[in-house]
């Protein structure tokens, strides 16, 4: 069998180079952790490359797109009530449940989850494969981002017990919007001249975000098998953990899909409505959390969110290719 073939049946399933270059960068991480001055510069380098990452996506977003997108209020609030309502109520309920067998950092990054913000690359993407509304996914998932900034982590800082040891100080905030919202305004200032080339070539956005996600993966990953991750973690309770996450998973669409029949939308909207309020974005939640828990065990809270993030790629992967079929 041909290499295209077999990576046609393993598209498939949900299995695409993304998510298995994702597992090969754990592994690479667990195996050759980062260490000293290399993990210094490498956390340099990760801070830049997001940065970037959302100078392009600030420079490719339409303005036109924004503006069309906001009249389908339907849409727009559904997704953001998805997003920042009922996944931090359903992560909070599920929390106790989480921390009766595994860590409390654990337990906390499944909190985490919920106050993060949509995906932009894959919910659009998943919702142009399924034939839906794309302009509005370009919209729901770019203003659900903007908006994280700033919500997602005072969402946090509400839902967090300050017994919990986890806090984060407010002036992390100002940070992020450094790193994230910052570069996203110069972008939207430089789309002018730089929209046309981004919309023609659109593998060099493809690869600082692939990129920039691995990259922030290794670092984290590094720290954490320096520090003994898979000591603290045993594979029954990384078991354990993948089941919590695919059981949010299953909940929220679940919700997103009924609640989206029940407002009466049409397929398009509906479908829009399904990938980007029952999916997170890992590329907004592992340098937002880079700076929220600086010098606390960042391996263990982002690890819900990883496997969470996978699950969804696989999951949305194989729903949008039958969908479209």
């Amino acid at each position: 069998m041909s290499l295209s073939r077999i990576e046609s049946a393993l598209k498939r399933i949900g299995l695409d180079r993304y998510m298995m270059l994702l597992v090969l960068t754990v592994l690479l991480a667990s195996f050759a952790p980062a260490s000293g001055d290399f993990a210094a510069v490498l956390r340099q380098i990760t801070w830049w490359a997001v940065s970037l990452l959302f100078f392009i996506y600030g420079a490719k977003l339409s303005t036109a797109t924004i503006v069309t997108g906001l009249a389908n209020w339907k849409l727009q609030l559904g997704v953001l009530l998805c997003t920042f309502a009922l996944f931090p109520l359903l992560t909070l309920a599920m929390k106790p449940m989480i921390l009766m067998g595994l860590p409390v950092a654990i337990g906390v990054g499944f909190l985490y989850i919920g106050c993060m913000p949509s995906t932009v690359q894959s919910s659009i993407a998943f919702t142009s494969v399924s034939n839906g509304n794309v302009a509005g996914a370009v919209c729901a998932a770019s203003i659900s981002n903007l908006i994280g900034v700033i919500l997602s982590p005072l969402l946090f800082m509400a839902l967090i017990p300050g017994t919990s040891g986890y806090g984060i100080e407010p002036s992390a905030i100002w940070k992020i919007v450094q790193q994230i919202l910052l570069p996203f305004a110069i972008g939207q200032l430089c789309r002018p001249l730089l929209a046309n080339f981004l919309n023609k070539y659109k593998t060099p956005t493809m690869v600082v975000d692939r990129g920039s996600i691995l990259l922030i993966v290794y670092s984290a990953f590094s720290a954490g098998v320096v520090n003994g991750i898979w000591q603290v973690v045993q594979p029954a309770q990384l078991l354990m953990l993948i089941g919590f996450c695919a059981a949010l998973l299953a909940v929220v669409m679940g919700i997103a899909i009924t609640a989206g029949r029940l407002a009466g939308m049409s397929k398009a909207d509906l479908l829009a409505l399904f990938y980007c309020g029952s999916t997170k974005s890992l590329a907004t939640g592992l340098p937002m959390a880079g700076i929220l828990f600086a010098g606390q065990d960042i391996s263990l809270i982002v690890l819900p969110l990883m496997i969470f993030h996978l699950l969804q790629l696989v999951v949305c992967a194989i729903l949008s290719q039958r969908v479209r079929a």
